[in-house]
């Protein structure tokens, strides 16, 4: 099996060991790990993702 194409967000400061990386599965899932600890990854479906950014974005929101 083949490694998973991970990527980092672009808000990932100076490429360091603090950031999130998120890659597809070849079982379309969607895999997230911790880049200081790249051993540990946990994986998702598309929708289960999308519902957990859109919350967060939508609690951010309301924090003012």
């Amino acid at each position: 099996m083949s490694e998973p194409d991970w990527q980092r967000s672009s808000f990932c400061a100076g490429g360091g060991n603090n950031c999130v990386e998120i890659a597809t599965t070849r079982e379309d899932r969607i895999a997230l790990r911790e880049s200081e600890s790249p051993t540990v990854a946990i994986s998702t479906n598309r929708a289960a993702l999308r519902a957990l950014v859109l919350r967060l974005k939508t609690d951010q929101t309301e924090v003012s």
